[in-house]
């Protein structure tokens, strides 16, 4: 599949801000079964845009505009041509061993109703990795409700679990936290994901979770949709939780009444056939 992505971040300031630092995570890397085709970022404002590997591998740029800003755009557009591995991760770059992504984070540190839900997930397994990582897929989609409203980007995977509602990154911080305290290593990763229902328009990015499954290696689990990753998921980060992935963090300097509008366009470029 060949799908193309628009995806613009707007800020605007009721008053004019002096200055913004911003960090972007917003470019994906070739990987099997993930070949970017064409991709670019474009900055309102009259700034470098300086580009660099962080940490975990993640292709990130980070600008700083002068003020005064009383809008600051970010657009993002570009192909990627993907194939579908089964969830399987292969040829990405790996910094840390799978062990490093056990480390409980504040937004992923399991309470003991998330530690008991694993529990009882792992009941009955017979200890294979892959077939108890698919049964806490079924279980976490079943569990949470997607809803928009009651959460937001400070939200807690015990506190996103006791609404029993959140969005993609609540159910994949869930996710993470229940797989982490089965001591199988799990790590966030944000991207996008083109929808089958013919939805095009979306209010924001995709986050799944890949887990470390032995003998196979990283496996993408999508617990908002209670799949697999498949070609119509885009990978462009990865972190500890969404902080680590985040695709756009920052600062301003001086200026109030922020307002933040984020407008993501997935959609699948239709191949034209030769008679």
């Amino acid at each position: 599949m060949r799908i193309t992505i628009s995806h613009d971040t707007v800020y605007r300031y009721s008053t004019p801000a002096s200055g913004v630092i911003q960090i972007l995570r917003l470019t994906p890397r070739d990987h099997d079964g993930q070949y970017v085709a064409s991709w670019r970022i474009d900055v309102s404002a009259d700034c470098p845009l300086a580009s660099h590997e962080d940490a975990f591998g993640n292709i990130a740029h980070t600008f700083t505009a002068d003020g005064p800003l009383d809008e600051l755009v970010v657009h993002v557009e570009g192909e990627v041509d993907t194939q579908d591995t089964s969830g399987l991760v292969n040829g990405a770059i790996e910094r840390f061993p799978p062990s490093f992504f056990l480390r409980e984070t504040a937004l992923t540190q399991p309470d003991p109703a998330i530690v008991d839900f694993a529990a009882r997930v792992r009941q009955g397994s017979d200890g294979e990795v892959l077939p108890l990582m698919h049964k806490l897929l079924a279980a976490l989609n079943r569990e949470i409700v997607f809803d928009t409203d009651p959460t937001g980007a400070a939200t807690t995977a015990s506190e996103a679990f006791a609404l029993k509602r959140g969005v993609c990154q609540d159910l994949t911080h869930i996710f993470i936290a229940a797989a982490r305290s089965l001591s199988i290593p799990a790590r966030y990763v944000s991207g996008y994901f083109h929808r089958i229902d013919g939805v095009v328009d979306q209010e924001a990015g995709h986050a799944w979770a890949e887990a470390f499954v032995p003998d196979l290696g990283w496996v993408a689990f999508d617990p908002t949709n209670g799949i697999s990753a498949t070609d119509a998921h885009l990978r462009v980060a990865i972190g500890l939780d969404y902080l680590g992935a985040s695709p756009v963090r920052g600062t301003r300097f001086g200026g109030t009444g922020e307002d933040l509008d984020v407008r993501v366009r997935v959609a699948q470029v239709m191949r034209q056939t030769q008679n």
